[in-house]
């Protein structure tokens, strides 16, 4: 959500995609010019796969909606649609319509994603591959996609019966020109013609590539299914399901599987009816793929229109200019999706009403008022991927708890130490922009510790605004916590090395599971060494305290926050105590899973977990101190939005202004239950 009034600068990574795409240098080194066009571009079935020339084609009408198909499982696979999906963003001037074949898990990362994204001019439609799967599974298939590398077969079938036309795109592929260019080809089909396709740029299909290499049958070269126009209606008429059944059945009697999935079937129904396919230029799916013949396919970078990194070594494939198609690959895997928000000028399309309220929101805002930026960032909605990478739920148990906090790039450090000390599931969300995301990336499948770990999920709020959005961002990991309790801390703080098991024991010995509202307090202290031998009991930390290497938390700068967990009665308790809220009281606390979200109005820094156990307190939970947990806050660069708070009037005024209000709301909805925080926050 772009602020208004305020113009977006233009970051590094659109500006290097700029310059990329200028066109005005060959690949080669050679000058541009002009180069022999083919009115009517064919591949050479026969021979070499190149198109010195695309004449330009007439666009389809501005505003008619493109349809787009793509297959997609797994948590990778759903990263990369999203990089293919911005790519088509950056250069569409229509109205898309995505149709999303995905398993379970992608369906759960995509529909969140596109429901924060909220993309103008953009629907999507997800259709359940495990549905599909028992049309493909009874074909033997040795391609790293696996049943779903099957499933482009089925999309005539699967995809609504009134929808005519569709282009059907691999996850791997990147665009560099408008699609709206491919979808113009449609116009050129003869009559007879169902499947567009660019011609393989490899000799696999020609059997020569090594003794004994049986392809699958193929027209020529034969053509690559990575970019595919299908012509939905035609095929229906021509029986497509009924054909391609037959072919394969006929293949598989003497072929023992196929090798590359959909591809080897379309090029065997090809073969037996070559009547049915319109060859399409070849810059409309440059191969990357190993024994690639791609470079006789473009003179220079202004007519490459689409990438397809179809190798199973991806960046890392050969070629003469892998290095200018990784930078291209690279801009848009990191460039900000917040700045494809923008509207299709000339195309009005109706907003979702949760956008359309959004926009009011937006509206009424004051730009003059000195808390404006606080009003747009509660406002602002974030992009949310969830499970960013790999991820195992935690097998059901009746009193297991997932460890939730949030976040950014500058406590990275803290995840490895935080994997030594819990050792059961974890639910993170980071907030950080496009570029930070893949540097996470990285910085994970770097690591031994947090690469072994499946039962972690991250989980990517990307960054936008110039507040920290803390509340938002808690209330994703808390949302995506999958166990019957949560631990609720911050990242900066390492739990016992017991403390697991050890709220896992507390829970089931206090019966929380039978309906008491409880909320398990963790005593909370601090160390300002940067070197710290971690204690290993109760007994080892009182020691440290005595010693002065330990403290309460904020003892000194803010003692109400932690005062009423009562230090000196939990140094000698056996058993869990009960204490009272109290005002500013911000403990870290085990709660059922469905306990109240974070009030997110409530960003930057102060009172963002105040409110929220305020919120507890006022729906009757039970503060109940563990006598043998503990955590450990080490010490850290203080934050921006804390400095914001130390140095700046303003900020310290909008943050009151925030509390009136939520205490108005806490009025509102809790009545005169909630006339005692009103009356604490009154006394000196």
């Amino acid at each position: 959500m772009l602020p208004r009034g305020r113009p977006r600068a233009l970051g590094a990574a659109a500006l290097l995609l700029l310059l990329l795409l200028l066109g005005f240098f060959l690949l080669d080194g050679r000058p541009r010019g002009a180069a022999a066009c083919d009115p009517h571009p064919q591949a050479d079935l026969g021979g070499h796969n190149r198109s010195d020339c695309v004449l330009p084609r007439p666009l389809p009408p501005k505003c008619e909606l493109l349809h787009v198909a793509i297959v997609c499982a797994g948590h990778k696979t759903s990263r990369d649609v999203i990089t293919l999906v911005k790519s088509l963003l950056f250069y569409r001037k229509n109205p898309l319509h995505l149709h999303l074949v995905t398993d379970a898990v992608a369906r759960n990362i995509l529909e969140t994603l596109f429901h924060t994204w909220m993309v103008p001019a953009v629907r999507v439609s997800f259709y359940d591959a495990d549905e599909l799967k028992p049309q493909v599974s009874w074909i033997p298939n040795k391609h790293y996609s696996g049943l779903y590398g099957l499933m482009k077969l089925v999309l005539p079938g699967a995809l609504p019966p009134d929808l005519a036309r569709v282009i059907v795109l691999d996850t791997d592929v990147t665009f560099a020109a408008d699609i709206a260019e491919l979808w113009a080809l449609f116009a050129h089909f003869s009559d007879e013609q169902v499947i567009g396709l660019v011609e393989n740029q490899s000799d696999w299909y020609l059997g020569n590539l090594w003794r004994n290499h049986k392809p699958w049958p193929a027209l020529g070269r034969g053509f690559n299914t990575g970019v595919i126009l299908l012509w939905l209606d035609r095929l229906r008429q021509a029986g497509w399901k009924q054909m391609w059944k037959l072919t394969a059945t006929q293949e598989l009697l003497t072929l023992p599987a196929t090798s590359l999935a959909d591809q080897d079937i379309f090029n065997a129904v090809i073969k037996g009816h070559p009547a049915l396919v319109r060859p399409l230029p070849c810059v409309w799916n440059v191969q990357l793929s190993d024994h690639t013949l791609a470079e006789r396919c473009y003179l220079e970078a202004a007519d490459i229109k689409a990438v397809h990194w179809n190798s199973p070594k991806k960046l890392r494939v050969k070629n003469k200019h892998v290095e200018f198609f990784r930078n291209l690959y690279l801009t848009f895997l990191e460039h900000d999706g917040n700045l494809l928000r923008r509207e299709l000028f000339g195309c009005p399309s109706p907003r979702p009403p949760e956008a359309e309220r959004l926009q009011q929101a937006l509206a009424q805002l004051d730009e003059e008022d000195a808390c404006f930026e606080f009003r747009q960032q509660q406002l602002t909605v974030h992009r949310v991927h969830i499970t960013f990478l790999p991820h195992q739920p935690p097998p059901p148990r009746p009193h297991d708890v997932t460890l939730v906090a949030q976040l950014s790039m500058d406590r990275l450090q803290m995840l490895e130490a935080l994997c030594r000390h819990w050792p059961g599931p974890m639910s993170l969300a980071l907030y950080l922009t496009d570029a930070e995301a893949q540097q996470f990336l990285r910085f994970v499948e770097a690591s031994e510790v947090l690469s072994a770990r499946q039962d972690v999920a991250y989980h990517v709020v990307y960054r936008e605004g110039p507040l920290y959005p803390i509340n938002q961002i808690r209330n994703v990991a808390l949302a995506q916590a999958l166990t019957p309790y949560v631990f609720l801390t911050d990242i900066d703080f390492l739990p016992a090395y017991s403390l697991y098991d050890y709220l896992r024991a507390s829970i089931e010995q206090l019966e929380l599971g039978s309906g008491r509202k409880a909320a398990l307090v963790v005593p909370a202290f601090e160390t300002l060494h940067y070197q710290f031998s971690f204690p290993s009991s109760k007994a080892d930390l009182l020691a440290l305290l005595d010693a002065g290497s330990v403290h309460a938390f904020r003892h000194h700068e803010w003692p109400r926050g932690h005062t009423p967990t009562d230090y000196a009665r939990w140094r000698e308790a056996q058993a869990p105590y009960r204490v009272q809220w109290a005002v500013d009281y911000e403990p870290y606390v085990v709660v059922p899973r469905d306990c109240p979200r974070y009030d997110p109005r409530f960003v930057g820094f102060g009172w963002n977990k105040v409110a929220h156990v305020m919120e507890l307190d006022a729906q009757e939970y039970e503060f109940l101190v563990l006598p043998e947990a503990f955590t450990i806050h080490l010490p850290h660069t203080p934050s921006l939005d804390i400095s914001r708070f130390r140095s700046s009037t303003t900020y310290r005024g909008c943050l009151q202004a925030l509390k009136d209000e939520f205490l108005q709301d806490l009025s509102r909805h809790y009545g005169a239950a909630a006339l005692k925080y009103l009356t604490a926050l009154q006394q000196p």
